[in-house]
Parts: C-alpha cells; sequence; structure tokens
C-alpha cells in the first residue's frame, strides 16, 4: 500500500519545528521561509550534472578544513529562535570543518555564519528566487559570497559579495573560465558545467 504524504504544518514554523520535521521524502525539497514551507520540484538531471561537476571543481582547490557540501539545509538565522524562521537549502556551500563538527555534536543545521560560500544553479522556475529572494536573505544573514550559476548558454556565472548596507555588490556575469581570490583562490571551467 501507498503512504500519503503528511498534511503540510498549517501554522509558521520555527527552524527548530522544520528541523523536527526528519528527512523524509514528504520534505526533501522543502525549505522554510519566514515560518512557511516552500516546497520545490526535485532538480533535473542537468542541473544535478552541473552541482556535481562544480563540486568536483571547487574541492581540490579547498585549503584544509575547508569542505564543500551540497543540497544542505541552513539557518539563516534572520529570526529569534522561538519566532517563524528561514532556513534554505543551497545547491552548494563552502564551509569551515568547525560548523560541520558542530552540527555533529549539536545537532540542528548548518548556520549562515558558518558559509563562505551559498552556490545556486539556476532551473527554469527558480530565476526570481535565486537572483532575487535569496540573494537579499544570504546578504540578510551574513553569508560572505554568493554565485548564482545561470546553465543557459553561455553558461554564466554571477559571484556576490557582501558591501555592507547595500547588501551584495557583483561584477557582472561571467562565461568561460572564472577566477577569483574571494574567498578563497578558486578558477571554474563552466563551459564544463553543462
Amino acid at each position: 500500500m501507498t503512504a500519503f504524504p503528511q498534511p503540510p504544518p498549517t501554522r509558521p514554523l520555527t527552524v527548530a519545528e522544520f528541523t523536527a520535521l526528519g528527512e523524509d521524502d514528504d520534505y526533501r525539497w522543502a525549505e522554510l521561509q519566514e515560518g512557511a514551507l516552500v516546497m520545490s520540484p526535485s532538480p533535473t538531471p542537468d542541473h544535478m550534472l552541473a552541482v556535481g561537476e562544480l563540486r568536483d571543481q571547487l574541492k581540490p582547490q579547498l585549503p584544509p578544513g575547508v569542505r564543500v557540501i551540497s543540497e544542505v539545509n541552513i539557518d539563516l538565522r534572520l529570526a529569534p529562535t522561538d519566532q517563524p524562521g528561514t532556513a534554505r537549502i543551497p545547491d552548494l556551500i563552502i564551509d569551515d570543518q568547525d560548523g560541520i563538527d558542530r552540527v555533529r555534536a549539536e545537532g540542528g543545521m548548518l548556520r549562515a555564519s558558518e558559509v563562505r560560500l551559498a552556490v545556486e544553479i539556476v532551473s527554469p522556475g527558480s530565476r526570481r528566487m535565486d537572483h532575487v529572494v535569496k540573494r537579499g536573505e544570504y546578504a540578510d544573514a551574513g553569508i560572505g559570497h554568493y554565485w548564482i550559476v545561470d546553465l543557459d548558454k553561455p553558461v554564466s556565472l554571477l559571484a556576490c559579495h557582501l558591501a555592507g548596507e547595500l547588501g551584495y555588490a557583483d561584477d557582472g556575469e561571467r562565461t568561460g573560465t572564472f577566477t577569483t581570490t574571494r574567498p578563497y583562490p578558486l578558477t571554474i571551467d563552466l563551459d564544463q558545467l553543462t
């Protein structure tokens, strides 16, 4: 017999309540936006191939004690812990081992303050979410660097960095080979992502 998914909660959730929902298939692609569950369709094969290729390119370039992780919940900590919260699942993050060790010891989620870089790969239905909503949320949460990768030809990367009260600033989209020194010296062959 097939089990039907649990009905979604009918009131705004804290991040702790969202975490307590667990990792079953009912909420696998759910994020929390100001206490409301936001469901996303599962990613396409091309999207997942791009995530894997980008991860493969990043991993050998990172310094010791720094990890690249795909599709992990991040507590943005935009509200007090007893209030409706916001948690996102970036396609990739770069995080220090200390954050991972904290989660192993205490449970919960990685925190925005532990994330050095968040990456979103644009899907057909996520363009505004990635360029506007998440860009604002990640900046408000204090994530120092945010990349938006667009797989439409030519593949492009928009590298954002915190710029004080302005939120994120960027130097425009890049195609071909992207090289940066922030947050670490990294070179990405964007054409290999498709």
